[in-house]
């Protein structure tokens, strides 16, 4: 550990000339409807101080802020927690492509020695790294998103609900697609990427039971620069399209904009993801997004937050699906207006049960 190699002293002084150098900008979206369910407090002192007072950390996955996805998505709840909350300070710092779980734990332990409370894991990679570090600083209140696993009386995890909503555009693909052929690219072959896998899958065969979907992977853990490499992204998507699909879903971060651009070329349609990706991609790329998968990061992000300055964080498990308004598909642009009815009508399946969504491909 970091304070028994260098003492206190020596990890408080190395802290601030690192976070010193980590840059926080500006930047809001509309907050959607926050979700409701959380699981029992197991009884963990949530002797937080108020939002005004608090210094905010936030550890991003790769790509960090300005991915136009997933980690934007974490950003706009911080965003709108510095607005309406009044937080004292807040620190963002971003993970490296083929960082150790060392440099994991480095980042958070820097923040939590520079007196950050709470702070905020984005994405599963972080899963060992912060039960570790949440460990050697009970006081501090953690969040992570997307991930089950770490575990503690100081860590919440804010899970969402991917397969629901990748149901609703893979319905959509389906219904605007002319060739019956259709497309996932996923961006590393993980348990929590196979679920948008799994409900887009699940969706597209909804509405038409013989649609041809192709899958593909852009990396494999350990390695998840599949997250981050536009190029691959563009490449997978070309092979699709020339192939005959002719319409694209990526759940692949910042390798998304590369779908996109193939998207472009090929006179195709792609699947946003996590964001309106419609309002986020370069702009002569957004016309090619009929839809995106809303994954509400920034509600949950905010939620934990408010939670914080109320003090009433709970450990455990916070559940963001359909019913929650935690997933949905967007509508910006216009192109899914004339099937809009036919998704909703799906939406309310989902939500009363009467459609149950593999979360997982056989």
């Amino acid at each position: 550990m970091l304070q028994n190699r260098f003492g206190k002293l020596a990890a408080a002084a190395l802290a601030g000339s690192m976070l010193m150098g980590a840059a926080a900008c500006g930047g809001s979206e509309e907050p959607a409807t926050s979700a409701t369910a959380a699981a029992p407090s197991d009884g963990a002192s949530s002797a937080a101080p108020a939002a005004a007072g608090a210094k905010v950390g936030l550890a991003y996955d790769i790509g960090g802020r300005g991915d136009q996805s997933f980690n934007d998505a974490a950003a706009a709840g911080l965003d709108k927690a510095k607005s309406e909350l009044g937080l004292a300070e807040t620190k963002e710092l971003e993970a490296g492509n083929g960082e150790t779980e060392a440099a994991k734990e480095e980042r958070l332990r820097l923040l939590a020695d520079g007196g950050y409370n709470p702070i905020i894991a984005i994405g599963f990679a972080y899963s060992g790294s912060l039960k570790k570090v949440a460990a050697e600083f009970p006081d501090i209140k953690f969040a992570i998103v997307d991930d089950a696993d770490a575990t503690g009386a100081n860590i919440s995890n804010l899970l969402f609900a991917e397969h629901e909503g990748s149901f609703l555009v893979g319905a959509a693909a389906a219904l605007k697609s002319k060739k019956g052929h259709v497309g996932f690219i996923g961006g590393v072959q993980v348990p929590l990427i196979n679920k948008f896998e799994a409900g887009f899958a699940a969706g597209a065969k909804a509405v038409k039971a013989d649609i041809k979907i192709d899958s593909k992977y852009l990396s494999q853990p350990p390695d998840f620069t599949g997250f981050a490499d536009p190029a691959k992204g563009k490449t997978a998507a070309e092979g699709m399209f020339d192939a005959g699909a002719d319409v694209v879903y990526q759940a692949a971060g910042g390798s998304g904009s590369g779908v996109f651009e193939a998207a472009k070329a090929a006179g195709g349609l792609a699947i946003g993801v996590d964001s309106d990706q419609a309002k986020t991609a370069a702009a002569d790329l957004q016309g090619v997004i009929m839809t995106s998968m809303l994954k509400k990061v920034d509600v949950a992000v905010f939620d934990f937050l408010k939670s914080f300055a109320d003090n009433t964080v709970k450990s455990g498990t916070t559940s963001y699906d359909l019913k929650a308004g935690g997933v949905d598909y967007s509508t910006t642009g216009g192109q899914v207006d004339d099937i809009k009815a036919k998704l909703d009508e799906f939406k309310q399946k989902i939500i009363s049960g009467e459609i149950t969504v593999p979360d997982k491909t056989s």
